[in-house]
Order: structure tokens, then C-alpha cells, then sequence
């Protein structure tokens, strides 16, 4: 089958497409014909030996697929033919990969499989953030930042799925901040002095933050009395810090969250947060922001999408 393969540690532009052996899946694995897989920040990290994960190489990364079953175990549930999600950590840009049964989800028959490559770790992210480490409640107000991208589409609408009244989206540009209102924010404010333009309508519970850099003190500085703080990431490179004085001064938290070192050293914790936004999912509420999508054959260029901070929604490959 065809595989993409990172054969050494040069960075996005040295994947290589080539024809490696079909996946052979163990007692506990479900064999999927992958029909689109997520493309992620680790993965650009991962083709420069920058992940926390470092396989041998070579190897074929890719972590979320959406696809059909081939196999499956023995009632497991799952039978050839059934459409799926999955999260399988390694092996996902390729034609087959397989993915341990206890991370492999019925798709609803209204999400297409390029939004279903799109949910584990964007709105496991989300969720997570806001409902399992923010405790966001019914009518909180939420301020997103980056928020036409994958994190950012996904914060959006959790945040509404679960509860949010005001939902304020911080973007580069006013055509990210239409792609933004299009997922469901209720208003959106360019980057630059974001600070005057959010607090003009009242300062917020939540700020979901993937993006840090520069922005963080004023993120601090529009929470309302008991907001918390949600740092995601630093897709902006620079790691901010905090002068814990102001956190005292005005009664706010700063909260980390760390999706996946959490949920995969919990068996069973990915499926209760499937579980809890399955419905969303069913009803159309959680309808994932499809971005840029490329062939096998492109994934340098899709990775390259990211690494330049090009994308908008979910970056994704279709074998």
C-alpha cells in the first residue's frame, strides 16, 4: 500500500511517499481503510525529531483517521464495512492503518469523513479545556483566540454546545474572523489590540488560548472576577510568563491544559468524552470546520500548511 514515511529528521519537505506493507492488526486492533486522516502540529514537530514521541525510523506518522472497517475483533462491535473514527498514534497517512478498539468510534451517519478525521483531537482538546479543566458553565462568556483554526473552530463550538452565552473570537484577518462567525462565535475582533475591542462589551469568563506569544497579558487582563486562563499551546513559538500578582490582584486562574498526556495515560477517558459530545455530533451542533485538504502525494505541503500557519479549519489528507 501507499504510505507517506518520514525517513529522516529534515522537516516537513522530506516526507516521502512509498510503498510499504499493509498494517496487520492484533487481538485488540481494528483494521481500517483509511478514507481521510487528520494532519496535526505534532506531525510537522515529528519530521524534525521535535515530538515528545520519537519513533524509529523510518516510519508513517498520522494519529486520526476516519475510514471503514476491514476487520475487527470478535465482538467488538464492529463489523467490515462500518464507518469509523479512530485515533491510532502512528500509521495514519497511509491507504490502511490500524487503531487499538478502545480509541475506534461509530461515526454518525451525518458526519462525513473528513469531519470525523477532524474531531479526536481537536474537540477532545476543546472539551477537555473547557468543560473537564474551565468547569465552563450554562451562560459563561468565552474569548478564543486563533479561532479559525482546527482549536480554535472546535473551542468555538464546544464552548456553545455546552452552555456558553457570549462566544468572542480573536483572528489575524476579517476574512478568518467571517470563517470564525461561520462556526459559530457570536462576534470577532482582529488581533491586534484585541484587548479594547473584547472588553468593550464586557469582560469574559474564559480565554482559550492555543496561540500565547505576546497576547497573554492582556488575555489576563479581560477576565472577569473567578475567569480562568486556558493555555493550549504556543502556536505563536514564544512560551509567555505571568506575574502571579496579577492572578492574586483580581481572583483569576491560569489553567493548563494537556490534552494528551492526560487522556492517554487514562484507558478509557477518549471514549467518555466521545461519548459526551456524540450527540452534539449526531445533532449537527459539533460540525467540523473542514480546511485545506491534500493528497498522499501533497503531504509536504500540507504539513508545510501548518508549519506556515496557512490553515484555516482541519488540515487534511485523502488517500
Amino acid at each position: 500500500m501507499k504510505a507517506i514515511q518520514i525517513t529522516s529528521l529534515d522537516g516537513p519537505e522530506a516526507v516521502e511517499l512509498l510503498d510499504v506493507s499493509e498494517p496487520t492488526p492484533s487481538d485488540n486492533q481494528v483494521l481500517i481503510a483509511v478514507k481521510a486522516a487528520g494532519v496535526a502540529f505534532p506531525e510537522v514537530l515529528q519530521s524534525r525529531g521535535e515530538y515528545q514521541m520519537k519513533p524509529d525510523l523510518p516510519f508513517t506518522p498520522g494519529a486520526e483517521i476516519a475510514g471503514e472497517v476491514i476487520s475487527a475483533p470478535d465482538g467488538s462491535g464492529f463489523a467490515p464495512g462500518d464507518r469509523v473514527a479512530a485515533l491510532c498514534l502512528l500509521g495514519g497517512f497511509a491507504e490502511q492503518a490500524v487503531a487499538p478498539l478502545d480509541t475506534t468510534f461509530a461515526l454518525p451517519d451525518a458526519v462525513s469523513y473528513e469531519q470525523g478525521a477532524s474531531i479526536i483531537f481537536n474537540y477532545g482538546t476543546a472539551y477537555f479545556a473547557l468543560v473537564e479543566r474551565g468547569h465552563l458553565q450554562p451562560g459563561e462568556s468565552v474569548l478564543v483566540h486563533g479561532a479559525a483554526g482546527g482549536i480554535g473552530t472546535a473551542s468555538i463550538q464546544v464552548a456553545k454546545a455546552f452552555g456558553a452565552g457570549r462566544v468572542v473570537a480573536v483572528t489575524s484577518s476579517d476574512e478568518k474572523g467571517r470563517i470564525a462567525l461561520d462556526a459559530g462565535a457570536d462576534e470577532y475582533v482582529l488581533a491586534e489590540g484585541f484587548k479594547d475591542g473584547v472588553t468593550a462589551n464586557g469582560k469574559v469568563d474564559l480565554v482559550v488560548d492555543p496561540v500565547g506569544g505576546d497576547r497573554f497579558t492582556d488575555s489576563l487582563r479581560c477576565l472577569a472576577e473567578d475567569g480562568r486562563l486556558l493555555v493550549i499551546g504556543f502556536t505563536a513559538g514564544d512560551i509567555p510568563t505571568v506575574k502571579v500578582n496579577r492572578l492574586l490582584l483580581n481572583n483569576v486562574s491560569v489553567v493548563g491544559v494537556g490534552w494528551g498526556a492526560y487522556v492517554l495515560s487514562k484507558p478509557g477517558h477518549i471514549a467518555t468524552e466521545w461519548a459526551a459530545m456524540e450527540p452534539h455530533l449526531a445533532s449537527g451542533a459539533l460540525a467540523p470546520v473542514v480546511g485545506p485538504t491534500f493528497g498522499l502525494d501533497q503531504a509536504a505541503e500540507a504539513l508545510l500548511t501548518l508549519d506556515q500557519r496557512r490553515a484555516t479549519g482541519k488540515v487534511l489528507l485523502v488517500p
